[in-house]
């Protein structure tokens, strides 16, 4: 079973605020039941089964987009298994 991890910021960013879109993405990771979720003001990142963060990404970016936001950067990696070599 492969193991990812998702790093996720959306835009526009509002310092005074938290956006709606930003509200959206943290609910979205936070109960998709992803392992070692880690939201902050600048970027998120998640881990998890795959299946899980890959229907969280899905959710992420329709749902984000639809709550205003303008750009979504993300970045998945493969998480290797503890003794095995990711690449």
């Amino acid at each position: 079973m492969v193991r990812l991890r998702v790093e996720f910021t959306t835009e526009p960013f509002d310092l005074d605020e938290a956006p709606a879109h930003a509200v959206v993405g943290r609910d979205i990771v936070t109960g998709a039941g992803l392992d070692a979720v880690d939201v902050g003001p600048f970027g998120n990142t998640a881990e998890g089964e795959g299946e899980k963060v890959l229907s969280a990404v899905d959710a992420l970016l329709r749902k984000s987009l639809e709550a205003g936001a303008t750009r979504v950067s993300l970045q998945v990696n493969v998480i290797a298994p503890a003794g095995e070599d990711a690449t």
